[in-house]
Parts: structure tokens; sequence; C-alpha cells
């Protein structure tokens, strides 16, 4: 599937929040992109726009075209239950996305291509499609051919140790647990 590659601190500015992580330019130039953003301030915007805004933001945040994002609003429409948060539950569980919140990967873009590279094992099956939805108590292992090869990701933090499992020198295996009502309204899925 597609992927945006067009200029990340632009869209970041327009929404004036680090979508694709934190950035110096965004602090440096804290107005909107383009010829008419240093001049004034931020519009003021109608109901449609602020919604389309942050749908926008959610789009950019998890790496999704708007056709793969149709269909996983449409799915969270099928299932019972508030249908933001299912949407919210339906986008963590994605694989790319559990991977960078283990802190195996800086960036969901790093995560993404680790999951499509075929470094990430779930139960012991190698996984390269990242919208594969893990579900609680899935194992997830990442694969490491050359042990002195590391990633220059995060360390596991305290947030990310409760689903470590064990360690060895070769891989890391987590278990998952499924998403809580709490951590999806805390905003923690923001960033």
């Amino acid at each position: 599937m597609g992927r945006y590659t067009g200029p990340k601190t632009k869209v970041s500015r327009r929404y004036g929040v680090p979508i694709f992580g934190s950035s110096k330019s965004l602090e440096r130039k804290n107005y909107p992109p383009g010829m008419h953003g240093p001049r004034g301030s931020r519009r003021k915007q109608s109901d449609y726009a602020i919604a389309l805004g942050e749908k926008q933001k959610l789009r950019y945040q998890y790496g999704l075209l708007e056709r793969q994002f149709r269909r996983i609003f449409q799915n969270a429409l099928r299932k019972r239950g508030v249908t933001g948060e299912t949407l919210l539950q339906l986008l963590e569980t994605r694989i790319d996305n559990v991977v960078y919140r283990l802190g195996l990967a800086n960036t969901r873009s790093a995560a993404r291509q680790l999951v499509s590279h075929g470094h990430v094992l779930v139960n012991g099956r190698s996984v390269n499609i990242a919208s594969y939805n893990v579900k609680a108590g899935d194992e997830i292992t990442i694969r490491s051919r050359r042990p002195q090869r590391q990633s220059r990701a995060h360390p596991v933090t305290r947030r990310n140790a409760a689903n470590r499992k064990r360690t060895t020198h070769r891989r890391t295996v987590f278990a998952v647990r499924a998403p809580r009502h709490a951590f999806l309204l805390s905003g923690a899925f923001s960033g």
C-alpha cells in the first residue's frame, strides 16, 4: 500500500501540533505554512473544518491513506460500543503501532518498515503486513539476524515494561494486552 511521502513539517505546522514526532521547526515557526502564515493568527474554523482537521491529524499520525482509514472506520461502525473508542482501539492494535508503542522503533514509519521487512514475528510466524491487528495474548518477537545490528530506538520505558516478557541476547518477546479504556481517553495515544 501507499504512504504519505510529502513534507511532514508543513503538515505539522498546518495543524499546530507535532504530528510526526517532535520537531524543532515547529517550535521556531509556530505559525501556519505558506505566504500568509506569519501575518495572521489562525482563523476561526467552522465545525466541519474542525472535525475534518481532527480526522486528518489521526490519518497522518497513524500513517494511513484515506481508503485505509475509511475501511477501519467502517469496521468500527459495525462493532458494538462507542464508535470513536472502537476506532482508536482498532488503530492502536495495528502491528506497526504496537511495535512503535513497545519502543522498538523511533517513529511509526520506522515501525512500519520493520514490519514490512519481515523483522517482526507474531506468535512465531512472520508478519509483513502493517495493518495486521494484534489480539490480546499474542506474543511479538523481533527477529534479529545479526546481534550487533541494534536499532537506535528508545529503550523500553516504564510505560512499556508491563508488556515486556523476557529478553535474550538475540530477541525480545512481548506479550500484548488490549488497550484500556482509560489509556485511550487519556490522550496517551496521541504521541
